[in-house]
């Protein structure tokens, strides 16, 4: 049987209480890292969670960025999964409301805090 084809979504969202620093801009910087492994922690459990759990992969945070004067980070990932025949469709819809409803309607993440408006799935 041919290999299940690997897909990926875009995951983006804006942590209200994480102060960005000019440093969190580059990828390879040590803040960068930290800040990855951190938000990581608090994501990938959820991913794992949510009806593509058993498919998902993993995430790679692509970008951090400032957002109202540098009082929020906004945080850009690229999601992978596996799409195999059997598994369930990938729905950015359902998804998303899984992610709602694990954070809280959008406001929780670990002991972040997110803007609600923020979060963005695109298949």
């Amino acid at each position: 049987p041919p290999s299940p084809a690997v897909r990926n979504f875009t995951f983006n969202f804006t942590i209200t209480n994480l102060h960005f620093t000019a440093d969190m801009a580059t990828p390879n910087s040590k803040k960068f890292k930290s800040t990855e492994k951190v938000i990581n922690h608090y994501v990938e459990p959820l991913l794992k969670k949510s009806s593509i759990g058993s498919a998902y992969i993993g995430c790679k945070i692509t970008a951090f960025r400032s957002k109202k004067d540098r009082d929020n980070t906004g945080v850009d990932a690229i999601c992978s999964y596996r799409e195999e025949p059997s598994d369930p469709k990938f729905s950015r819809v359902t998804v998303y409301q899984e992610l709602s409803n694990m954070t809280n309607g959008i406001t929780k993440l670990g002991h972040y805090s997110l803007n609600s408006q923020s979060l963005y799935i695109n298949g």
